[in-house]
């Protein structure tokens, strides 16, 4: 199942996406309940107005306040690898800024202040049913679905802060999208395909089986500390690949096109300015 969030001439809306077109749901509350209900989410589904060609909407921003958004470094192998790290023995968290948040089709803006800014495509976490001390082998229940974040990152910035934070944090640097697919259709997603381009020129592309820490891990390990709450999204690190790490480096500019594509999920296109 795919849940969006969408603009229409006749109004912004929750919808659930299929063949091509999006059912118009319930108000945002309700969808917000439903991610933690999977039977409430089917009864909505069943109930859902007269479908939309998916041609007639823009898709926005999944889960555009979360209550909490969540990052995770270093966490696959493959990366930490690239980065001349050693694999962390827990997951490196950190929080982004919701105000970061923008949908697939947004430009991705160039601040002044750094001309580092640099890609990651990952695989991002939207908690159902949230809690805290998550088993861990429960902790799936608890996951509503995916979505796809793209980590854009001042490295300047983040090298000079010693936390990741302010660095991945400034306005546009999260696209998120281009919807929720659930995980009665992906599952534990440990084995998704994961690439992300920029101007068709493939930089990432690996796999989610290359991850440290697997989705049931994050949540259970971060459910010790903070009690996870519905709609929260987990951004759970990025392959390798990333401009940093090339030789020589290489980062977006203004003028250019980056697409990150997960498999089961779809693509997240974002535009340079």
């Amino acid at each position: 199942m795919k849940i969006a969030r969408y603009a229409h001439s006749a109004g912004d809306g929750w919808g659930f996406i299929e063949d091509g077109t999006i059912m118009p749901a319930r108000e945002r509350a309700v969808m917000l309940a439903a991610l933690a209900d999977r039977t409430r989410m089917e009864a909505d589904r069943a109930g859902a107005g007269s479908p939309m060609a998916l041609e007639e909407v823009q898709l926005l921003a999944p889960i555009p306040d979360p209550p909490q958004f969540i990052g995770v470094g270093l966490n696959y192998r493959a990366h930490a690898a690239e980065a001349g790290m050693d694999i962390p023995t827990s997951p490196i968290t950190f929080p982004f800024y919701r105000t970061a948040i923008i949908g697939s089709g947004d430009s991705i803006e160039i601040p002044a202040v750094s001309d580092r800014i640099d890609w990651e495509a990952e695989l991002a976490i939207v908690i159902g049913s949230g809690g805290k001390n998550i088993p861990l082998d429960s902790a799936i229940d608890h996951v509503a679905g995916y979505t796809i974040v793209n980590d854009v990152s001042a490295r300047d910035i983040q090298a000079a802060d010693g936390q990741w934070s302010r660095a991945k944090s400034f306005d546009t640097f999260k696209p998120m999208g281009p919807h929720i697919t659930t995980t009665d259709e992906l599952g534990d997603a440990s084995d998704l395909d994961i690439s992300l381009s920029v101007n068709d020129v493939t930089m990432q592309d690996s796999n989610t089986s290359d991850l440290i820490f697997s989705v049931a891990e994050i949540v259970n390990i971060i459910s010790q500390a903070t009690t996870l709450l519905p709609g929260a999204v987990i951004s759970t690190g990025t392959p390798e690949g990333v401009g940093m790490s090339r030789n020589p480096p290489q980062f977006l500019q203004p003028g250019d096109l980056v697409t990150v594509e997960i498999k089961g999920i779809g693509k997240l296109i974002n535009p340079v300015s």
